[in-house]
């Protein structure tokens, strides 16, 4: 690891996030019926209630919280709270999808640049937040000495290393 100063700990993808929950078969539901993820063996050697879920490139591990009392639920919809995000095909289908689904859901619209990204808040059924965006449209622009580069796999820009990119940058 000796010399790997952009990525000291030489980590190489994010492989899961684990979720609390207070009903593993409500959570199990949402995350495969609302996020398309689909169930995948867990280690038998666990002495705790979990489920382990894979889709879109990430694991989502889900715990049985024993005592429901202790994990207080959010009502409101805030898109300033923790949450994980999702980029999608068409923001439009989402949320035609999620109102179908009778989800509620906070809309927010991003300008930065000239460039517009769609972005659309809700909960699982515990209350963590889940964004579901077009925020491929704008591109990562490191602050100094990186490469700059498109969060789209289909729109991949990059710079030189040193070459100085604008903030109204559009790829």
């Amino acid at each position: 690891m000796k010399g790997n100063n952009g990525n000291p700990l030489a980590l190489t993808s994010l492989n899961h996030i684990s979720r609390v929950c207070t009903s593993l078969e409500e959570s199990i539901d949402f995350y495969k019926n609302v996020l398309g993820f689909i169930p995948i063996r867990r280690p038998t050697s666990f002495n705790f209630n979990g489920a382990w879920l894979f889709g879109h490139g990430i694991g989502i591990h889900l715990l049985q919280l024993e005592d429901s009392e202790k994990l207080p639920k959010k009502t409101e919809i805030n898109p300033k709270d923790n949450h994980i995000s999702f980029q999608c095909e068409s923001i439009d289908g989402v949320e035609k999808k999620l109102t179908e689904m009778g989800i509620e859901y906070v809309k927010q619209l991003v300008e930065e640049g000239g460039i517009y990204v769609d972005q659309l808040f809700f909960h699982d059924p515990d209350g963590f937040m889940v964004e579901i965006c077009n925020c491929d449209k704008l591109p990562i622009i490191p602050l100094v000495g990186e490469m700059a580069r498109s969060c789209s796999t289909h729109n991949l820009h990059t710079t030189s290393q040193m070459e100085y990119v604008p903030l109204n940058y559009i790829p």
